[in-house]
Formats: structure tokens, C-alpha cells, sequence
């Protein structure tokens, strides 16, 4: 168990893929993301392997959830500013966690 202060320091924010585009140096199949989180964070990237259910074409303009406050992380020669939130479907392949309805940029979960 948890407490909620370490829940509450996770920054899980809502924004729009503005750009994607495939990602064939890192050693599993993913696509780089550039994720648009509104004024306060701007854009930020992602390396995100999702090839099985998403193709490039398919993402630009979907709005997505990421933890914003992780440190950056280099995959190849590619840094990873946040990390692009999925849940497994049953043969353990990500589908991106996406809200119901079209939110602002930017929006924190809680």
C-alpha cells in the first residue's frame, strides 16, 4: 500500500499527438510521439511501442495520458521526455489509455 502524497506526486496530464513518426533504431518496435500538453508544458516526446494496435497515421491528433515528471529517459538516439500511458490487452500488447470526451491540454489527472 501506498499512501495518497505518493500518488499525488505522479503529474499525469491529458494532451493531443501533434506528430508521429516511426521509431526503427530502438530495439523494440515503438514510433517517437510529440505530445502537445498545452502552454504551461508545451511539447514533449515519447518513445511509446505501440505498433501492434496504432499506426503513425492514426495518432496524429488523438489526445493520450502521460506522467509529465519523470526524469528524461534516452532510448537510442531518441529522449523520451514522458512516459505515454497503456494498459495491456490479453496478449499483453499496450492500447494507449485516451479520455472519453476531448479535454484541454494540459488537464491533471486527480
Amino acid at each position: 500500500m501506498i499512501e495518497i502524497a505518493d500518488f499525488e506526486r505522479l503529474d499525469i496530464r491529458v494532451g493531443t499527438i501533434t506528430d508521429a513518426r516511426p521509431f526503427p533504431e530502438a530495439r523494440r518496435p515503438a514510433i517517437r510521439l510529440w505530445i502537445d500538453f498545452g502552454p504551461a508544458l508545451g511539447v514533449k516526446q515519447s518513445s511509446a511501442q505501440i505498433t501492434v494496435h496504432y499506426k503513425v497515421d492514426q495518432l496524429i491528433g488523438r489526445q493520450v495520458c502521460a506522467v509529465v515528471n519523470l526524469p528524461p529517459r534516452q532510448v537510442g538516439p531518441f529522449t523520451s521526455e514522458v512516459l505515454t500511458l497503456g494498459l495491456p490487452d490479453e496478449n499483453g500488447e499496450v492500447v494507449l489509455i485516451k479520455p472519453d470526451f476531448k479535454l484541454p491540454d494540459g488537464g491533471r489527472l486527480y
